[in-house]
Parts: structure tokens; C-alpha cells; sequence
């Protein structure tokens, strides 16, 4: 055993897992202030936990690490773009955070390494990211990619600086001596700390943080498993938790943590303490198919210290893939792939009409099931749903990146756009034949650097700053005749709300839509006058 001093409630984890949870978010004009103070004082971050979690002297530090690379087990992945590791002390979880970390490519040449960690202090609504400065350890500086951290933190409300946060925080912390050991070329980090305790939040933080999630870049999301349970519990806990994980599927995770709970098992104060980093995780990869959980090693703190009365779980999980740069948003595949045939336009076409016509008359939403749909209704793609009435929009709401298959997206979208458009009184059962449903399909959003990337009529254009966003479909422009800029400028003004300029300094997106309507399938138009 290592001869720096233990502190076994520091050591196993912080405990700290609240759901419900909300805290109101800084004035933005205080955001911008702090972050403009903490940018003219540069000042590297010193270690909080050295000497505690891990050796305090830069020799005894390089002989534990090594020591737990070859206890470790060895690489067992390829294509790495993240792992889940352990953030307890070394003494504990420091081999399965060293089986995490040979899983990686050590000889490449990350642009990014991002490293996420979730709050043992305090919660807040949102995630600060360090940019004042590098890192330190007992094994030298790592340099903090300050310029990307400025970027996140002025595109994106949902970041900002938290000095009490950042400064006392473990979980990014004790990750780093891994990969100054490990990595063979320099690297940079953008060190996170998510405040949030909610998912709406974690969603928010995976949309900034998905453009970013490709081959390019690598994840580094630090937590520990169950806290306090018996030694048997802990490994079924901690299994159950862990396949959750690796299903890709935040709401399977969300589940899986609720019934742990709901389990009452003595002394069991989590499931996972950085639930909300891993979460984020989910969110980002939930839709890219091409992406891969593996289980690589699970160890608890009973292990090694022998006592199996209470412990603490921790897992190795690699997650792979070969994701292209453009993958970020979840470009899967370019959307002229994507293909609806006829009678899966008029299944879609029913549905929206048969759920407005049962929710108006019926006050109830019938349950859908997938075995009802074909397989390309079933994927998961963003979808509006337009109404209108004597040639005029009566009614016209979408969803972009949704968590649920397309049938159930135009289901929802149909009730929206009949009932809560703002601009429109809701649509009444006396007004349904008189009324044309149109939907519009959406390809997955891709990010463009500029206009040049945006091709008037066929793109549709979805502009996001902080909480603003907004969206024209592709056929505003032939309803408008705008020119490029125009489009862009309207759709910044008064669809985003962020002036006629606002989009410049705004994330862009584009999409394409397969637009179809109940006038191309007569049969299912009720309107009287056909023209």
C-alpha cells in the first residue's frame, strides 16, 4: 500500500446525488462580468486532493501509476472516443481508472481531451469550465485549452466559471495523472464540472458538447458506482447500473437508477455519483448508432480493503466508434439517403389526422407501438407538423433531435400544432375537414461555419444561442422569396429572437426536410373544394 496518508472518507467518493433539485442561474450581465474578470487574472488551477486521493510528491506519484497500469487490464478496444472511469482515491479504484485509460490510443494526437466530472460540493445550474489557466499535478502542467473553454462559455449559457466549484473538485482532477503518463503526444483539456442536477440541464450541456464528439477529440467522464451498500449488493447494483449504461439510452439509465432506489437496500446513498456527466454522455451519443458501450472491468472498494460491510463500486466502460467530425450533431449519413415511400407517408399522414380528430372529439391519445410501424418510421429523426386552412397557416410546430421514434414525433407534433401554437387560437373539432396536414421530415442536423455551407430552398436553417433558437423550414423560401441573407436575418429576428445581426455570432445548422401532404394522396384529403 501506498505510504501517503489515507483519508478514507475523502478517498471512496464524495457523496452527492439530488433529483428535483433546481438553483436559480446568474444574471447573464453577471456571467459576462465574472468571466471577463476571470480572464484577465491568469492563473493555473493547483491540486486539490494530492496527497490525499494520490500521491502528493512527483516520484511516489509516477511509481503508483505505473504500478496500476500493470495490475491493469490491457487494452480490449479500438476507435476509443470515450471512457468511463473511477475518481476515488488511487489506493481504491486506481486500477479499473487504469484498465479506462488503456483502452485508449496512447499514441494519438487528440486536438481535445474533454474531461467531466459532476459536483461533490454544491449544485448549480449549469457547468463550469476552467478558463483562467492549466492544471497542475505532482507530475507538471496540463495545458488547458483556453481559447475552446472561452467558446463554450460565450456561446453557451449553460457554461460559465465557478471558482469555488473548479477549485476543491476531485473528479476531473485525479484523471489527469493517468494521461500524463499514458499519452505519448502533447494534449490539450477542456476541464468541466456539471453543476446540474436535472436532465433538461444535461441535455443542454450534450447539445453544446455534441459538434465537438468525434474521432477528433476524446471523453474523459469520471465517476464512481454505488456508495456504501454490502459487497453482494453493490455488485448487482452496480452490474444493473452498468448494462443501463451501455444500452445507450438515458432513459433506460434514468430507470435503472429509480429502481435501484426504489429497492431500499441498506446504506445505499447512490448508483452512481456522476450520474449527471454520464448522462450527458448519453444524450450525446443516444442517436448515433454507429457508437459502442463495452464493459471492460468492474472492481469495489471491498476489494482491497477487505471489508465487504460497506463500498464503493467502480466500472471501466470504453465507448467506440468511427465517428467523422460532421457526426457531431448526429449526422449519421447524408440525408439524401433517407427515403419515405408512399404508404409510409400515408401512415403518417393518418396518424397526425386520426390523433388531432381523437384528442379534439375524444379528450385521449391513443398508445402507439412500434410493431405497428415500419422500420424507417421507427428511427429517430426530428419532424414538423404544418396545418393549414384555405391555403393559410392555421398551425405549424416540430421537434428537433427527439428521443423517441417518428411516429411518436408526428403524434405529438399533430396535437402541438393543433392546440398550442401561440400564434393561433386552437383548432376546433368543427374546423378538422377543413383543414391540410403537411409534414416535414427532418435529415440530422449539421453544423456549418458559414452561409456558403447554405443552399437557399433546400435547406432548412436552425440558428442556437444560449436558450435562444429558432427554425425556417426549407419551404419558407419559396413561400417568401427571400434572398440567403434575408432568410437567415427573418429567421434570427423573429423566429431565435436575437435581433437581425444575431446569427453571426450564433451556432448554425442545417437540414433538409422530405416534405409531403395530404394533397399529393387525395384519398385522404377531406377538404370539399380541391383545387
Amino acid at each position: 500500500m501506498s505510504k501517503y496518508k489515507l483519508n478514507l472518507s475523502l478517498i471512496k467518493c464524495f457523496v452527492f446525488l439530488f433529483f428535483g433539485v433546481s438553483c436559480n442561474s446568474q444574471d447573464n450581465s453577471t456571467k459576462q462580468q465574472q468571466n471577463t474578470d476571470m480572464e484577465k487574472k491568469i492563473e493555473n488551477r493547483r491540486p486539490a486532493v494530492a496527497g490525499q486521493f494520490y500521491p502528493g510528491s512527483q516520484d511516489e506519484l509516477k511509481k503508483e501509476v505505473a504500478g496500476l497500469f500493470q495490475k491493469a487490464k490491457p487494452c480490449e478496444s479500438s476507435d476509443v472516443l470515450a471512457i468511463i472511469c473511477p475518481h476515488a482515491g488511487y489506493v481504491y479504484s486506481g486500477q479499473v481508472a487504469a484498465t479506462s485509460f488503456n483502452q485508449i490510443d496512447k499514441e494519438k494526437e487528440y486536438e481535445n481531451i474533454f474531461v467531466i466530472g459532476s459536483t461533490h460540493s454544491y449544485p448549480f445550474d449549469g457547468a463550469s469550465v476552467y478558463n483562467i489557466g492549466n492544471y497542475s499535478t505532482p507530475l507538471g502542467t496540463v495545458e488547458v485549452n483556453i481559447e475552446l473553454a472561452n467558446e463554450l462559455i460565450k456561446k453557451h449559457e449553460v457554461f460559465s466559471f465557478q471558482r469555488d466549484i473548479d477549485s476543491y473538485e476531485h473528479s476531473v482532477e485525479v484523471q489527469l495523472p493517468f494521461l500524463q503518463h499514458i499519452m505519448k503526444k502533447k494534449f490539450k483539456i477542456v476541464p468541466i464540472v456539471v453543476g446540474a442536477q436535472n436532465q433538461e440541464t444535461c441535455k443542454q450541456i450534450a447539445e453544446a458538447l455534441k459538434p465537438y464528439f468525434s474521432s477528433k477529440n476524446l471523453f474523459v467522464i469520471s465517476t464512481d458506482f454505488s456508495h456504501y451498500p454490502d459487497y453482494k449488493n453493490a455488485v448487482i447494483v452496480d452490474k444493473a447500473t452498468a448494462d443501463a449504461i451501455v444500452s445507450n439510452s438515458p432513459e433506460q439509465l434514468m430507470n435503472t437508477i429509480s429502481s435501484n432506489s426504489a429497492k431500499k437496500i441498506r446504506n445505499l446513498s447512490t448508483s452512481v455519483c456522476g450520474w449527471t456527466s454520464v448522462l450527458t454522455l448519453l444524450y450525446i451519443t443516444q442517436e448515433m448508432k454507429e457508437v459502442q458501450y463495452k464493459q471492460i472491468q468492474y472492481r469495489n472498494s471491498g476489494d482491497v480493503s477487505g471489508d465487504s460491510s460497506r463500498v464503493v463500486g467502480y466500472w471501466s466502460i470504453a465507448v467506440s466508434g468511427k465517428i467523422s467530425q460532421d457526426a457531431g450533431m448526429g449526422q449519421k449519413k447524408d440525408s439524401s439517403d433517407f427515403f419515405l415511400a408512399d404508404e409510409e407517408k400515408i401512415a403518417l399522414l393518418k396518424l397526425a389526422r386520426a390523433t388531432i380528430i381523437e384528442r379534439l372529439e375524444k379528450d385521449k391519445v391513443s398508445e402507439l407501438k412500434d410493431s405497428d410501424f415500419s422500420e424507417t418510421v421507427r428511427q429517430h429523426l426530428g419532424a414538423f407538423v404544418t396545418l393549414h386552412k384555405d391555403g393559410e397557416l392555421r398551425g405549424c410546430i416540430g421537434r428537433f433531435l427527439p428521443e423517441e421514434p417518428l411516429y411518436s414525433v408526428v403524434q405529438d407534433m399533430a396535437i402541438s400544432a393543433a392546440l398550442f401554437d401561440s400564434r393561433f387560437m386552437p383548432v376546433t373539432a368543427k374546423e378538422i375537414t377543413q383543414l391540410e396536414i403537411e409534414i416535414s421530415v427532418l435529415s440530422p442536423l449539421k453544423q456549418i461555419s458559414s452561409l456558403d455551407e447554405f443552399e437557399l430552398g433546400k435547406h432548412g436553417i436552425y440558428i442556437k444561442k444560449g436558450f435562444h433558437s429558432g427554425t425556417y423550414l426549407p419551404q419558407v423560401a419559396k413561400e417568401t422569396k427571400w434572398t440567403k441573407e434575408e432568410f437567415v436575418s427573418h429567421c434570427s429576428q423573429y423566429k431565435a429572437g436575437l435581433g437581425a445581426d444575431g446569427w453571426k455570432d450564433a451556432d448554425l445548422f442545417i437540414y433538409e426536410a422530405n416534405v409531403f401532404s395530404e394533397k399529393e394522396f387525395p384519398e385522404l384529403w377531406p377538404v370539399k373544394d380541391k383545387k
